[in-house]
């Protein structure tokens, strides 16, 4: 009889190997997704979830609980600080309710990079 801690690592390790063969399966061709797609996206940066864009003309600028991202260029002199803000706006700021999307790998280095471009422009 397998016990508790056999049986997990059986299926941590059949886990492993299904998600590795669809990996590997995975189409080579999918696209990245667009600066624009990243901050409006429900599932990764969904920037609008807190910040109002009165700026971008197809955006509700619903949220009402972040600054408004206007005027960034203005507000970011330094755009490596604007992308630092994204990457882990808790570095300045310990008690800001900004998730820290680079830190905790929501968004990868090459999407901050996108995102940070983008709002840079707004």
């Amino acid at each position: 009889m397998k016990t508790l801690q056999q049986a997990a690592i059986a299926c941590s390790f059949a886990a492993g190997a299904l998600t590795g063969t669809a990996l590997a399966q995975a189409p080579a061709t999918a696209q990245e997704p667009s600066a624009k797609e990243l901050v409006f996206n429900e599932r990764k940066g969904n920037c609008l979830a807190c910040h109002g864009m009165p700026t971008v003309p197809d955006a509700v600028a619903a949220g009402l609980y972040g600054p408004p991202l206007i005027a960034m260029s203005a507000r970011y002199p330094d755009k490596a600080k604007l992308r630092a803000q994204i990457w882990n706006a808790m570095a300045a700021n310990p008690a800001t309710s900004m998730p820290p999307f680079g830190k905790h790998g929501v968004l990868t280095e090459a999407e901050i990079d996108k995102v940070a471009d983008f709002v840079y422009g707004l």
